[in-house]
């Protein structure tokens, strides 16, 4: 029996700009950057288990990402070899990341369980066998799966393209705020969503993200960051300073 640990890292959105619907999808142009330095940490822990087993979470089984992945897993390779690994090993979570503070930490997990499986079981899934299965679980699955520190992420997530840049330094601030990322969502659908900035979108996928910290509105940079207010008003003090990741409530700004 084998012991495996691994970072399963955050992101943050230093942009989020919603371009166009397709039916309750909605189409996006963003960057995401890694951070390095805030990540959980997953590991497959030798025993024997009568099911897939997961510790550290505090959410029910079945709601996990993890669990999710494996049962895709299992279903995508029919590879009787993951459901022994799982009977002689458990899934450890140490938690770091906030979950609904719009870091990516549940897709992050995602992802990384399933390179984990694929490296410790020896599946040699390719990387679009991985983005396949990903896919059906998170939208920012394929960012964490391609594991660059930068990139423009488009569509519903799936367009992932390097942008090669100095990563900024940045400070974070934890709200305490549990952002609901489909209500946030469908607020601005029905209360916010007006034009669709395509050219300006497509003006920020070529500014160094520092730059776009430095010269854009917190609010401008982030369409949901209204809607996010409207169903959250103690983000609303946050505004003029801070920019917000995704859907919130995680907030952040340039390091002086």
């Amino acid at each position: 029996m084998i012991k495996m640990r691994a970072k399963s890292f955050a992101k943050i959105n230093i942009f989020l700009k919603i371009v166009g619907t397709k039916d309750e999808y909605h189409n996006i142009v963003s960057r995401f950057i890694k951070v390095e330095d805030l990540y959980d940490e997953i590991e497959f822990v030798p025993g024997r288990f009568e099911k897939f087993t997961i510790q550290g979470c505090g959410i029910k089984r079945e709601d996990n990402i993890i669990y999710k992945a494996f049962t895709l897993l299992n279903d995508y390779t029919q590879n009787p070899q993951i459901i022994d690994f799982f009977y002689h090993h458990k899934v450890v979570i140490k938690k770091n990341i906030p979950i609904g503070g719009g870091l990516g930490g549940g897709s992050s997990n995602g992802a990384t369980f399933l390179k984990m499986c694929n490296q410790i079981i020896d599946l040699r899934l390719s990387t679009q066998d991985l983005l396949k299965i990903g896919s059906k679980i998170g939208s920012d699955i394929p960012f964490f799966m391609l594991g660059f520190n930068s990139a423009n992420v488009s569509g519903v997530g799936e367009i992932v393209e390097e942008f090669k840049e100095e990563i900024p330094k940045i400070e974070l601030k934890f709200t305490n705020i549990h952002c609901d990322t489909a209500k946030v969502y469908k607020n601005y659908r029905k209360k916010f969503m007006k034009i669709f900035e395509v050219e300006f979108a497509n003006e920020l996928k070529k500014l160094p993200s520092k730059e776009i910290l430095q010269k854009i509105e917190p609010i401008r940079a982030n369409d949901l960051y209204k809607s996010a207010i409207d169903l959250y008003p103690d983000l609303e003090k946050f505004k003029n300073e801070w920019f917000l990741s995704g859907s919130g409530g995680t907030i952040f700004r340039l390091k002086d």
